[in-house]
């Protein structure tokens, strides 16, 4: 930032949210002005007002006029699209608090998983890896309660969507079935399909193995039925291991050939715990190793979003930031993919609603998570962090507002 700029900034700490400063509208003057004085140009300017205060449902409404100023608000995202509102096992959050950590979070928008997966009602556990052994099993019992919660508690200043999180995708003829289960409850309610497992390595010791490869083609009457309404399916599937990284991924690609004009959203990038280092050549490999292996996954994904204009992937789970964004030089790699593709990218937290989880709990995951969104390009912060892709993919009437900025 220019010396004169940094000049008109007030000496005291950045608020969530927004200053609320009276001197938010006069920035995005002063900064056309010196960049338009530096460049020798005259003064043009298009009337913008800064939104002042939190963001509200108001400033997504088409024709706002109200910019969203990034100089002026911390980067965080204020759509959550992977939310899980139900714990493996045990009590959740109750859903009054738990809308309270969106509101209180700046997220306006969320699009609210069950878990795919439920321990017996009978399980000590909360958590599938404190119970290897016990079985997590698909169940509609998630949708329906997310179902309830959205219609029976006051959501006022959110928008939330919901998402069908009971296949098998081991068990596609089921599908269709439950699918006309909900319709009938709970008409038009639904919008998304996922978290969905088609290998998720972290389950192997509670009863989930991959999804066989010759059984995705039996996908095909739910996979029309989804296209026909548009919902989007968003799939985990591990990209693979660091014994072989890439040992799941022709059952991704066999699932994008088989629907190109389904809207598929990838979760986490194709990264796990078991993928942890990206280390695809060997073990034990050098800091600049483990960089060039973050190049090949960057130039896998791209090869893969340009074959496929329906995929889109999820930047979801403080475990990515952890394993690979921490690191700048690793991040920027990913920053550069995504300025390059700002509309196939959604954020979230991955946050699962145990209950004793608290506020803090959840707004240090929206941090960790939207911290990468801070470094993209302003197109691209639009698009993601402001949710307009979310918006897009999940049929919204929403909008994002535009992002401050002076003509010359």
């Amino acid at each position: 930032m220019p010396h004169v700029l940094k000049s008109l900034l007030p000496r005291r700490a950045w608020l969530p949210g927004s200053l609320q400063a009276p001197w938010a509208a006069s920035l995005v003057v002063a900064a056309a002005a010196v960049g338009c004085l530096a460049g020798g140009r005259a003064l043009a300017f298009v009337a913008q007002t800064p939104i002042q205060g939190p963001l509200s449902l108001a400033n997504f409404v088409k024709g706002s006029s109200d910019c969203y100023d990034r100089q002026t608000r911390l980067p965080l995202a204020v759509v959550d699209t992977h939310l899980h509102v139900r714990p493996f096992g045990g009590r959740p959050i109750p859903f009054p608090d738990l809308l309270n950590y969106l509101r209180q979070s700046g997220v306006l928008f969320a699009n609210l998983y069950g878990i795919g997966q439920r321990l017996p009602v009978n399980s000590p556990c909360t958590y599938y890896l404190d119970c290897p052994g016990v079985s997590a099993d698909p169940s509609l019992k998630s949708d329906f309660s997310n179902a309830e919660n959205s219609l029976d508690v006051d959501t006022s200043g959110l928008k939330l969507v919901l998402s069908m999180t009971f296949p098998d995708l081991a068990k596609p003829a089921e599908v269709l079935p439950q699918m006309a289960i909900l319709d009938k409850e709970y008409p038009g309610l639904f919008r998304w399909m996922g978290e969905v497992n088609l290998a998720k390595q972290a389950l192997y010791n509670n009863g989930h193995q991959a999804v066989p490869i010759e059984r995705i083609a039996a996908w095909k009457p739910f996979m029309a039925e989804l296209q026909r309404r548009n919902i989007p399916i968003a799939i985990h599937s591990d990209l693979g291991n660091d014994k072989d990284p890439l040992k799941y991924l022709p059952l991704m690609e066999r699932v994008l050939n088989l629907y190109p004009n389904n809207r598929i959203v990838w979760m986490h990038l194709g990264l796990s715990k078991e993928l942890a280092e990206i280390d695809w050549q060997h073990l034990g490999q050098s800091k600049q190793e483990s960089i060039s292996e973050v190049r090949h996954h960057v130039a896998l994904l791209e090869t893969l979003l340009r074959r496929y204009p329906n995929l889109s992937f999820d930047l979801s789970w403080r475990v990515i930031d952890d394993q690979v964004f921490s690191d700048p030089v690793k991040r920027d790699l990913y920053v550069g993919l995504i300025n390059r593709w700002p509309r196939r990218f959604i954020p979230g937290t991955d946050f699962v609603a145990a209950a004793g989880k608290g506020e803090g709990v959840y707004r240090d995951e929206l941090a960790v998570t939207s911290a990468i969104l801070g470094r993209v390009n302003d197109e691209a912060f639009r698009r993601i962090a402001l949710g307009q892709n979310f918006f897009e993919l999940a049929g919204l009437e929403a909008v994002a507002p535009p992002l401050c900025r002076a003509a010359r």
